[in-house]
């Protein structure tokens, strides 16, 4: 005789249409428990839903249902799916978004009556609602910190526009990741347009606040690392993240291979942002000489340090950029030196990001063509470059113009030749 199967199990049975199916109780995202059904062409196939759903119960990570409000699935996306399949910048936006603005406004909606109207009048009032009170800054605030519309001031702060799409976009991944539970049949903020974003002209340094900028941080003891983001439009994670072992002094190259991001309040090494931008980067010439004297000066930081010397718990060995004692340089403090930077050198305000562009704008400047620029940035596809570099490509393409012309060599005929090329009329 069989063995009986423990309260808590799960059971599989075949059902009468011929498909197989399991139940196993499960928790819900308010801490009850229910029994919650999986489904399969195979018993094999259900066999493997059933032990996902128990090991998630094992966890203490609750279980989605068609019929559960929209912010308790947030809470079991966020929890459960987003972990494993976005990088912890990016879910950690993603739940700030979504505390902030879009569980307040649609958690309430049950997850199988969501439709495209809701997500329709939420991005529109969305975008036309002050900042301050979509956050109900008056609900969770004290009096005196009371949003201003509700004491009559409305600051106008609206959302960006990049804002609205970043909403849009954690709606639409939330979602699909019903549909792939069979909880709901369609994605209903794939239905909505996306909202249309107007970019922002990029303003890089040219050439001569460039060279000036630099001069300026000659002094700096991280003067390497600002020479480096503008000859090789590193990002700034990528640049802090590098070790010496990722360095070629000897053929002039480095290597990116990961990055280093804030998440809440630790300093956290992952991987690059896109499978291309883990790429290798020639260093030109002066590069090369300001690292080599970066990497003597580093010595003498260490000497001086002594004891205090003390890398951070779980930062690679042999960083570059660290602070005098040793250890990771936060992000978050370069655009505050480079703010600095730019005042002494008396040229416009620009964030660490913008070094990216001026890269490549003196590399369009220089002649060097879209995809070169692209291999160099690490963009994922050659469309994002000249996308977002179109507007400072003009000299490029008045050059392309100019060696067309050259290469045709046509001569405008006068109007005496042409008369004289001119035949006569037949009859």
């Amino acid at each position: 005789m069989a063995k009986r199967r423990a309260n808590g199990e799960g059971t599989i049975t075949k059902r009468k249409d011929g498909r197989y199916q399991a139940a196993a109780y499960v928790y819900r995202p308010d801490g009850t428990r229910h029994r919650q059904f999986v489904y399969g062409k195979t018993r094999d196939e259900v066999a493997d839903k059933l032990t996902e759903l128990q090991e998630k119960t094992r966890q203490g990570i609750p279980a989605a249902s068609s019929t559960m409000v929209f912010g308790d699935f947030l809470t079991y996306w966020l929890a459960a799916i987003a972990p494993e399949r976005l990088k912890p910048a990016t879910v950690n936006s993603y739940e700030g978004l979504t505390r902030l603005y879009i569980r307040p406004a649609l958690g309430k909606k049950k997850l199988n009556r969501l439709s495209p109207a809701d997500i329709r009048r939420f991005l529109t009032e969305f975008k036309a609602a002050c900042l301050c009170c979509l956050r109900g800054a008056d609900k969770e605030r004290p009096e005196e910190k009371r949003s201003c519309c509700a004491v009559g001031r409305c600051c106008k702060r609206r959302p960006s526009a990049r804002t609205v799409q970043y909403i849009h976009a954690v709606l639409r991944s939330a979602l699909q990741q019903a549909i792939r539970e069979e909880l709901i049949t369609r994605n209903v903020a794939r239905i909505v347009e996306t909202p249309t974003v107007t970019r922002k002209e990029v303003r890089p340094l040219n050439a001569a606040e460039a060279r000036l900028l630099l001069k300026t941080a000659r002094p700096h003891r991280l003067y390497a690392l600002w020479l480096l983001l503008v000859s090789t439009g590193l990002r700034r994670g990528e640049a802090l993240a590098l070790t010496w072992s990722d360095v070629d002094l000897a053929n002039s190259q480095l290597r990116v291979r990961r990055n280093v991001q804030r998440i809440r309040r630790e300093l956290i090494f992952g991987t690059p942002k896109t499978t291309r931008s883990i790429r290798t980067v020639p260093l030109p010439k002066h590069c090369v000489r300001a690292l080599t004297q970066h990497s003597e000066q580093q010595e003498r930081e260490r000497l001086v340090a002594g004891e205090k010397w003390q890398p951070t718990s779980g930062q690679p060995d042999g960083l570059i950029f660290t602070t005098a004692t040793g250890s990771v340089t936060d992000p978050r403090g370069l655009n505050r030196m480079l703010t600095t930077l730019c005042r002494d050198a008396h040229v416009h305000r620009v964030r660490v990001h913008d070094l990216r562009h001026t890269c490549a704008s003196l590399l369009l400047a220089q002649g060097v063509d879209a995809r070169t620029i692209m291999e160099t940035l690490g963009h994922s596809t050659i469309t994002m470059t000249l996308d977002t570099y179109a507007h400072v490509m003009d000299t490029t393409l008045r050059a392309a113009a100019k060696r067309m012309d050259d290469a045709l060599n046509l001569n405008e005929p006068d109007e005496e030749s042409e008369g004289e090329a001119k035949p006569d009329n037949e009859d």
